[in-house]
């Protein structure tokens, strides 16, 4: 999976407000799947996003893609320490995101379904209703595969260059 150097730039562009901010770059510090930063973890899952909107041609809300993919996983905190409150990590870390999401970056409604919806069908009562929710749930799933069964998207690599 290859993004043309016009669509990164439009990707650049989409991101601008949320992608180099303090409050984004903290993401770097936590690891996510394997080796993988969640910031890098969060960045793939945008490129996937984007690809799979493109190449299958499916008209989406591209910014809203854009931001819910990058900020699907925006909960701030190490799920892997042995915090009692980290137990359910995969059913409540999608309301996090969501809270943060909305605190720094004033996501909109589609955004906000977006992150909700990701960890869809493990978070049963939040099933994705937009297209974009749909290909960033499945694209979330397509990296976080590769991240960590098959060693790929570590720091610095990219599944979707």
């Amino acid at each position: 999976m290859r993004l043309a150097s016009s669509e990164r730039e439009r990707l650049r562009e989409l991101l601008k407000d949320c992608i180099e901010s303090r409050e984004a770059l903290r993401m770097k510090k936590y690891v996510q799947h394997g080796t993988i930063s969640t910031y890098d973890h969060c960045r793939n899952v945008v490129r996937v996003s984007y690809w799979l909107s493109r190449r299958l041609r499916i008209r989406v809300d591209e910014r809203a893609l854009a931001r819910g993919a990058f900020l699907h996983d925006f909960y701030l905190y190490d799920w892997h320490d042995k915090d009692p409150s980290h137990r359910l990590h995969g059913f409540s870390h999608p309301g996090q995101a969501c809270a943060n999401a909305r605190r720094y970056f004033k996501i909109g409604k589609k955004e906000a379904e977006i992150i909700r919806c990701h960890m869809w069908p493990l978070t049963l009562r939040h099933m994705p209703r937009s297209r974009e929710a749909l290909i960033v749930c499945a694209a979330d799933k397509y990296c976080s595969l590769l991240e960590t069964f098959l060693g790929r998207g570590g720091k610095g690599v990219r599944i979707c260059g």
